[in-house]
């Protein structure tokens, strides 16, 4: 049986090869920019898609659905799925994919980019230079901090937090602390790393990174007071999801000394950035392309041509999001 399916925006050719080979078809959007709701509501309104391969930047929801009730099949090109109405996926029976495991050496690689970003003052040692303000070696100039032998707090250890403790014991002899719901054992054995609740992680560490998924649990998860408990020299690193940080708090946090820095990759209001931020020369900003690696994205488009075509083929998909 002859299946189509639309992709929201241009994905790698390694999984497109793949739909190819199985004979599925396939539209898809070219647009640099993400498409806007209309927009994607239109599109599929016009032809009968069997399945969905979207992104983060797309809401996946009942007018979604709606528009286009021959979807059988979403297949998110991205870890997170806070795009996806999950009640809505159930009550219509839709199968529903992520791509886990594709880009996790490439976001922990970037939160310890981060990391010594802030401690060595590499961002603002470059703008120093470009600005010509540097006349010659001076021993009081922009002085950083050493990451070795200091106390990482990290804020959720799966595949991401785990290998950020791993870079960071193996390459740097840091003390690592964590705090999850479920005991990392296995992380334990191999870096040392202690588990406590996170009031303690946040008063004790030296450098804040965090790994959950945006939750209601997890929204706003960083705030006022639970800045208030850090170091004033503690940094904190998000590549998780822009909403787990209250970026009002955070400015202010900042502007004020409350605590020392802040590396951030992702926004609460992406991709529009709370403005105090810009101007502070404590946080490090990237926009979004912590997962930005040739190899995790070539992973993550055939994982989610392989969600598709194992929908098609078996009734169900390899990464499954509804358990």
């Amino acid at each position: 049986m002859e299946k189509n399916i639309y992709i929201t925006r241009k994905i790698p050719d390694a999984g497109l090869k793949l739909l190819k080979e199985k004979g599925i078809n396939f539209d898809m959007g070219l647009n640099t920019l993400p498409p806007t709701k209309k927009r994607l509501i239109n599109i599929l309104k016009k032809k009968q898609y069997d399945g969905v391969i979207s992104f983060l930047t797309d809401s996946i929801d009942q007018e979604i659905f709606e528009a286009c009730p021959s979807i059988k099949v979403v297949a998110n090109f991205s870890v997170g799925y806070n795009n996806i109405d999950l009640e809505e996926i159930k009550k219509r029976g839709i199968l529903v994919s992520n791509t886990p495991g594709t880009s996790g050496i490439a976001v922990a690689e970037h939160a310890v980019a981060l990391m010594l970003a802030l401690t060595t003052r590499l961002v603002e040692g470059d703008k120093f230079v470009r600005k010509g303000k540097f006349k010659g070696w001076d021993p009081e100039l922009l002085i950083g901090t050493d990451i070795q032998g200091k106390t990482i707090g990290l804020i959720g250890v799966g595949d991401i937090g785990s290998k950020v403790a791993q870079i960071l014991h193996r390459g740097f002899g840091s003390n690592i602390i964590y705090s999850d719901i479920n005991e990392n054992i296995a992380l334990e054995q191999e870096t040392n790393a202690q588990k406590m609740d996170m009031l303690e992680v946040l008063k004790n560490a030296d450098i804040i990174s965090l790994h959950v998924p945006l939750l209601p649990s997890t929204k706003h998860l960083i705030n006022k007071e639970s800045l208030a408990i850090m170091k004033k020299s503690a940094i904190i690193i998000n590549t998780s999801r822009g909403p787990v940080i209250d970026e009002k708090a955070l400015s202010y946090a900042l502007k004020n000394g409350t605590i020392g820095g802040a590396g951030l990759d992702v926004f609460e209001f992406e991709p529009k950035i709370t403005s105090g931020l810009i101007k502070l020369s404590n946080v490090v900003l990237t926009p979004h392309i912590a997962s930005a690696r040739e190899n995790a994205r070539n992973m993550m488009s055939v994982l989610a041509a392989k969600n598709i075509i194992s929908a098609f083929e078996t009734g169900k998909v390899i990464n499954n999001i509804i358990k």
